[in-house]
């Protein structure tokens, strides 16, 4: 059996101000620390239920911006008019569904797998995800884009760190204070994309 989670202050708070999870505090402190989501942005948002981040990022980019929002699982709340959803596994997803949309400002991905209880088959699932979600990314943004990429820290995480580096003017892993102390999520952070094709960067 597994452990429900107690709710917490970020979960209390999140639902306090109207968000659909407490993940919202993640994207705030590390919008804020990297400058990620601005006025007018063109987003695409991964692994988007229950929906947070469409309302963090949808409230940012404004009327001017627009949002699309990928999951397998439609958002439990109600999108602004230039949100947009599509419900489709994110492994099954081509650069050439979004050329009508395309380039984007900004990729986010805070897609997790089922997990099973198993760490590292629970891991290898993580980065599965988090490597479609970069090589998407790499065919998506624009020159100078940003990449902001949650996965589970296991085998492979590291040489996705490092082409992310090589991809963009700044490449990191980044664990934001509003994650879960066991938790062994961090996110990939990728500023400034020097080669928009990715082509290279493998």
């Amino acid at each position: 059996m597994t452990r429900r989670r107690q709710p917490d202050s970020h979960y209390k708070r999140a639902k306090a101000q109207g968000f659909a999870a407490r993940s919202v505090f993640k994207l705030a402190e590390m919008d804020k620390r990297y400058g990620l989501v601005k006025p007018g942005h063109k987003v695409l948002d991964l692994g988007c239920h229950p929906g947070s981040w469409l309302q963090y990022a949808g409230g940012k980019v404004g009327k001017k911006g627009s949002v699309i929002g990928v999951d397998l699982q439609p958002p439990t709340v109600e999108l602004m008019p230039w949100v947009e959803f599509v419900q489709a596994d994110v492994l099954a997803l081509t650069p050439e569904m979004f050329e009508g949309s395309a380039p984007f400002d900004l990729v986010l991905s805070d897609v997790a797998p089922r997990t099973t209880g198993v760490a590292h088959g629970d891991a290898l699932a993580s980065l599965e995800l988090t490597e479609a979600a970069v090589d998407l990314a790499l065919a998506t943004l624009k020159p100078g884009g940003s990449l902001l990429a949650k996965v589970y820290f296991g085998p492979g995480v590291d040489d996705l760190i490092r082409r992310v580096k090589r991809a963009f003017k700044l490449g990191k892993g980044h664990k934001p204070g509003a994650s879960r102390a066991a938790s062994r999520e961090i996110y990939i952070l990728g500023r400034g994309l020097k080669n928009p094709s990715g082509k290279r960067n493998k």
